[in-house]
Protein backbone atom coordinates (compact mmCIF):
# COMPACT_ATOMS: atom_id res chain seq x y z
CA UNK A 1 0.00 0.00 0.00
CA UNK A 2 1.45 3.37 -0.95
CA UNK A 3 1.60 5.67 2.03
CA UNK A 4 1.10 9.37 2.37
CA UNK A 5 4.28 9.35 4.37
CA UNK A 6 4.43 12.91 5.59
CA UNK A 7 7.69 12.81 7.47
CA UNK A 8 9.35 9.43 7.14
CA UNK A 9 9.02 9.05 10.91
CA UNK A 10 7.71 5.49 10.55
CA UNK A 11 9.39 2.78 8.51
CA UNK A 12 6.24 1.31 6.99
CA UNK A 13 8.16 -1.60 5.43
CA UNK A 14 9.24 -2.58 8.95
CA UNK A 15 5.71 -2.13 10.24
CA UNK A 16 4.29 -4.25 7.39
CA UNK A 17 6.79 -7.00 8.22
CA UNK A 18 5.74 -6.79 11.87
CA UNK A 19 2.00 -6.96 11.12
CA UNK A 20 2.09 -9.11 7.99
CA UNK A 21 0.75 -6.07 6.11
CA UNK A 22 -2.65 -6.77 7.65
CA UNK A 23 -4.42 -3.38 7.77
CA UNK A 24 -6.61 -4.38 10.72
CA UNK A 25 -3.63 -5.52 12.77
CA UNK A 26 -1.64 -2.46 11.72
CA UNK A 27 -4.50 -0.23 12.86
CA UNK A 28 -4.64 -2.06 16.18
CA UNK A 29 -0.90 -1.69 16.75
CA UNK A 30 -0.91 1.97 15.75
CA UNK A 31 -4.02 2.65 17.84
CA UNK A 32 -2.38 1.19 20.93
CA UNK A 33 0.74 3.23 20.23
CA UNK A 34 -1.25 6.48 19.91
CA UNK A 35 -3.20 5.80 23.09
CA UNK A 36 -0.16 4.80 25.11
CA UNK A 37 2.09 7.60 23.86
CA UNK A 38 0.07 10.23 25.73
CA UNK A 39 0.50 8.23 28.93
CA UNK A 40 4.25 7.84 28.40
CA UNK A 41 4.63 11.57 27.79
CA UNK A 42 2.87 12.32 31.08
CA UNK A 43 5.22 9.90 32.86
CA UNK A 44 8.21 11.73 31.38
CA UNK A 45 7.73 14.64 33.74
CA UNK A 46 11.10 16.27 34.46
CA UNK A 47 10.54 15.96 38.24
CA UNK A 48 9.52 12.29 38.11
CA UNK A 49 11.55 9.76 40.10
CA UNK A 50 14.49 8.47 38.08
CA UNK A 51 13.08 4.92 37.93
CA UNK A 52 9.72 6.15 36.60
CA UNK A 53 11.45 8.37 34.03
CA UNK A 54 13.71 5.52 32.91
CA UNK A 55 10.84 3.02 32.70
CA UNK A 56 8.66 5.40 30.66
CA UNK A 57 11.51 6.23 28.27
CA UNK A 58 12.39 2.55 27.91
CA UNK A 59 8.80 1.51 27.23
CA UNK A 60 8.28 4.26 24.67
CA UNK A 61 11.59 3.35 23.01
CA UNK A 62 10.49 -0.27 22.65
CA UNK A 63 7.11 0.67 21.23
CA UNK A 64 8.75 3.08 18.78
CA UNK A 65 11.12 0.34 17.61
CA UNK A 66 8.13 -1.97 17.15
CA UNK A 67 6.47 0.37 14.67
CA UNK A 68 9.71 1.41 12.98
CA UNK A 69 9.97 4.91 14.47
CA UNK A 70 13.76 5.06 14.70
CA UNK A 71 14.18 8.78 15.51
CA UNK A 72 11.70 8.54 18.36
CA UNK A 73 13.40 5.40 19.65
CA UNK A 74 16.79 7.18 19.63
CA UNK A 75 15.40 10.19 21.50
CA UNK A 76 13.78 7.91 24.08
CA UNK A 77 16.99 5.90 24.39
CA UNK A 78 18.90 9.07 25.23
CA UNK A 79 16.27 9.97 27.84
CA UNK A 80 16.52 6.48 29.30
CA UNK A 81 20.29 6.79 29.69
CA UNK A 82 19.91 10.22 31.29
CA UNK A 83 17.35 9.12 33.91
CA UNK A 84 19.57 10.37 36.74
CA UNK A 85 19.96 13.83 35.19
CA UNK A 86 18.62 16.99 36.80
CA UNK A 87 15.04 18.06 36.10
CA UNK A 88 16.36 20.88 33.89
CA UNK A 89 18.45 18.44 31.84
CA UNK A 90 15.49 16.07 31.55
CA UNK A 91 13.26 18.91 30.37
CA UNK A 92 15.71 19.55 27.51
CA UNK A 93 15.50 15.87 26.55
CA UNK A 94 11.75 16.18 26.07
CA UNK A 95 12.03 18.47 23.03
CA UNK A 96 13.46 15.86 20.64
CA UNK A 97 11.05 13.25 22.01
CA UNK A 98 8.03 15.49 21.43
CA UNK A 99 9.25 16.55 17.99
CA UNK A 100 9.76 12.93 16.94
CA UNK A 101 6.47 11.86 18.47
CA UNK A 102 4.61 14.62 16.62
CA UNK A 103 6.09 13.36 13.32
CA UNK A 104 5.10 9.78 14.14
CA UNK A 105 1.55 10.82 15.02
CA UNK A 106 1.33 12.77 11.74
CA UNK A 107 2.38 9.70 9.77
CA UNK A 108 -0.16 7.58 11.64
CA UNK A 109 -2.89 10.10 10.81
CA UNK A 110 -1.83 10.08 7.15
CA UNK A 111 -1.86 6.26 7.08
CA UNK A 112 -5.33 6.21 8.61
CA UNK A 113 -6.54 8.81 6.12
CA UNK A 114 -5.26 6.77 3.20
CA UNK A 115 -6.88 3.64 4.58
CA UNK A 116 -10.21 5.48 4.90
CA UNK A 117 -9.94 6.74 1.32
CA UNK A 118 -9.25 3.24 0.07
CA UNK A 119 -12.31 1.91 1.88
CA UNK A 120 -14.48 4.50 0.11
CA UNK A 121 -13.28 3.26 -3.26
CA UNK A 122 -14.55 -0.19 -2.41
Amino acid sequence: MARRDLSGAIDFAHLDAYTGADPDLTEEVLGIFVEQSSLWMRLLAPNAPATSWRDAAHTMKGAALGIGAQDLARACGEAEVQAQASPAARAALLDPIQTSLDAVLSDIAAWRHELALRSLKG
